[in-house]
């Protein structure tokens, strides 16, 4: 038996698990190369239990910031709650907080180790699938020219490739986002720890304006700098996401624990 997995960090960790039982699996990456480019995610410790699993915890943990404790503040900086998280809380497993460049860079490099180059082909952009009685056949086309590529058979396909899947849309042609009225802006800023330097953090609320904050990765730079990710968010009218916002990272020095 041999699965199609087509893209997404979802489809390195499936393919990886697959592999693990035996079952053979093929991923079909959009982009042309893996680079470390988005901003941040959050690895609850049933993720990092999965991940574990794999054999990848030692490679994530020095990887992204283990994140300590989450603290909830209101818009003015008062301290409203306070707890703590991962292995702090009694977990089995961490809670990591990473890049999502760096995930999907280890994820990939770990699967090329063990399924083989020919199992990951990068610049393979699925358009279409075809089933019949014995299987499926997926074309694709390369992303970085648009030119025709050859077709890939396979005793099933999975999609893994998000938001946006051709797959889904396939299947599902009026299928569209829900909107739920939260417009959010997401962005990185290189600055000194905040806080314990690994602290979760909320401020405010969607009525009012909410910001998420939380460290990405450490000493970025040598100069004791992290790489902080952040989130605004608001309840508003549906837009562009894709818009490009000049806010910047608020002063944090005003939260007090």
């Amino acid at each position: 038996m041999v699965i199609a997995i087509i893209d997404g960090i979802a489809g390195l960790s499936l393919a990886m698990n697959l592999h693990d039982r035996g079952i053979a699996a093929r991923v079909f990456e959009r982009a042309p190369e893996i680079r470390e480019l988005g901003v941040g995610i959050t690895l609850l410790p049933d993720a990092m239990r999965e991940f574990a699993a794999l054999g990848l915890r030692d490679q994530l943990v020095p990887a992204g910031v283990v994140i300590r404790e989450s603290c909830f503040f209101n818009r003015f900086g008062q301290l409203i709650y306070r707890e703590e998280r991962g292995q702090h809380a009694g977990y089995d497993y961490p809670e990591v907080s990473i890049h999502r460049g760096r995930l999907r860079t280890i994820l990939y490099r770990a699967a090329l180790a063990r399924l083989g180059a020919e199992a990951i082909r990068t610049d393979h952009e699925c358009i279409r699938v075809e089933q019949d009685d014995a299987g499926a056949t997926v074309y694709f086309r390369a992303f970085s020219s648009g030119s025709t590529l050859e077709p890939a058979r396979a005793d099933a396909v999975i999609a893994c490739d998000g938001i946006n899947s051709i797959l889904r849309k396939q299947f599902y042609p009026k299928d569209d986002i829900a909107f739920a009225g939260i417009t959010t802006w997401r962005g990185i800023t290189r600055r000194k720890p905040f806080l314990t330097g690994k602290t979760y953090t909320r401020i405010g609320s969607i009525l009012t304006g909410k910001m998420v904050i939380y460290p990405i990765i450490d000493n970025v730079d040598g100069d004791g700098n992290q790489l902080i990710n952040w989130m605004a968010e608001i309840k508003r009218e549906k837009n562009d996401w894709n818009q490009q916002s000049r806010g910047l990272l608020p002063d944090l020095s005003g939260l007090a624990l």
